[in-house]
């Protein structure tokens, strides 16, 4: 086996260097939450030692503290994520890919759960030996890592599971399975076929806040995501575009007048490997052949120009050490023909609390002693609509006089707007094209706003 081709001048002075051992990952580990090993598969027979799994279980699995998933012991690299009640542990000595390995883990993680059923328990990989190795072996090939998915795994492996290998049966079938592993596209099979050619776009947005108890935003940045549901015949190419700031002011300079709606600034996004790069570099058009059934086609993170979808004023009077006043007022910032749904604010009081009355114009409120809060839901909250809630709170003293002084922990919210974007994120075109069937496809577009860590100091 070569290791590495070296180019030299007369001299002695190396020119060239390719190294063809660098990067791969020597043995994958699955471990129980004891760090006893269930499952060891050496791709490399110099990188393991039987030493190995008992590093790992002396300095990780029972270490009183860890905070990094890559350790590295003497020379030897472990890189492992926790999936449910195992380890799984990628071994190496080599300078690998850190964020491939990880990639290649979580996706090896998924394929066990789907073949198994369930989560990933110490007694279903006691069962599945067989199965587990097979797997392991088509995940990664000589300490590379493979397209370790489930839609390609599935039609080579035929043991029995929660999911039912497809056999190969003709020469014909053969050579589009190896088509597909190593095409253009490994993502999507050949010769899908539905009778109703429709694609689907939910952008999905979470919603983080915190304001400070003068009102002032400490933070306001929205996480979201487009999920896509895909049934289209043949090989689609299909084109996605957004109210980008980049492209709307190239267009408003060089094309067509602007449509309506600002344009938002994208901070970083990522994409799904179908997404062609190169074409989204040039001219921030999404341009992709999309896996058959449902996907997350990216992901995006923007800090301008959030609109707030629910604004919070806290008022908390405290009277005296046993007598304590709430009035809070919950407004709606969207559009009236909007509702939100799922409204839930959780308004905290001190631990001590013995009596609380509750006065609110809408929905339903309780104290809840379990988290120290009263916790008021709202099922459909309209747009530019108000609600009030007050309380009068009797608190209990103190025996012995020493109690803490109530911190005041912040005010938290739950809920959900649909066809609402806090970023204010659209899609201005969605298009479907294949060329050999030439269909026109059904397309739906949804807008969700939830909120993700949305909280006001009080």
């Amino acid at each position: 086996m070569i290791g590495a081709i070296l180019i030299l001048n007369s001299r002695g002075e190396v020119l060239v260097t390719r190294n063809y051992r660098g990067g791969m990952i020597g043995a994958i580990l699955i471990l129980n939450s004891r760090g006893e090993v269930l499952v060891t598969r050496n791709y490399r027979a110099e990188e393991l030692s039987r030493g190995v799994a008992n590093a790992f279980k002396m300095h990780v699995v029972s270490a009183k503290e860890v905070r990094s998933p890559v350790k590295s012991i003497g020379q030897t690299s472990f890189l492992f994520v926790r999936a449910d009640s195992v380890f799984i542990v990628a071994v190496t000595k080599y300078n690998i890919n850190v964020a491939l390995v990880f990639e290649t883990l979580h996706r090896i993680a998924d394929v066990l759960r789907a073949y198994y059923g369930s989560n990933i328990e110490e007694e279903d990989v006691r069962n599945n030996f067989i199965l587990t190795y097979e797997l392991l072996d088509e995940a990664v090939d000589w300490g590379y890592a493979q397209n370790a998915t489930l839609e390609t795994i599935k039609p080579f492996i035929t043991q029995k599971g929660a999911v039912k290998g497809e056999k190969l049966k003709t020469q014909q079938q053969v050579a589009k399975m190896t088509n597909q592993v190593t095409g253009a596209s490994p993502w999507r099979g050949p010769d899908i076929k539905y009778k109703k050619n429709e694609i689907y776009i939910d952008i999905i947005e979470s919603v983080n806040l915190l304001v400070s108890t003068d009102g002032k935003k400490l933070r306001a940045d929205v996480s979201g995501s487009a999920q896509m549901k895909v049934y289209l015949s043949g090989m689609p190419e299909c084109k996605f575009g957004l109210n980008d700031k980049v492209v709307m002011d190239k267009e408003g300079k060089n094309g067509p007048t602007r449509s309506k709606g600002a344009a938002i600034v994208i901070d970083d996004c990522t994409f799904h490997q179908c997404v062609r790069l190169g074409k989204y570099d040039t001219d921030r058009t999404i341009s992709f052949v999309p896996p058959d059934g449902e996907f997350e086609l990216m992901k995006y993170r923007t800090t301008e120009n959030i609109e707030i979808p629910f604004h919070v004023t806290p008022i908390i009077k405290e009277h005296s050490k046993t007598r304590l006043e709430v009035k809070v007022a919950v407004k709606s910032n969207f559009r009236r023909e909007m509702n939100g749904v799922g409204v839930k604010i959780k308004i905290p009081l001190p631990k001590n609390t013995a009596l609380c009355k509750i006065f609110t114009q809408s929905g339903k409120a309780k104290y809840t002693p379990e988290v120290d809060a009263i916790v008021w839901k709202i099922r459909k909250f309209p747009g530019d609509t108000k609600y009030i809630l007050g309380a009068e709170i009797e608190l209990s003293a103190s025996v012995s006089g020493t109690q803490k002084a109530w911190t005041r922990p912040p005010i938290s919210m739950e809920f959900q707007v649909p066809m609402f974007t806090s970023s204010g994120l659209y899609v201005r075109f969605l298009k479907v094209l294949e060329q050999k069937q030439q269909y026109q496809a059904i397309k739906w577009v949804r807008y969700l706003t939830q909120a993700g860590n949305y909280q006001y100091r009080i």
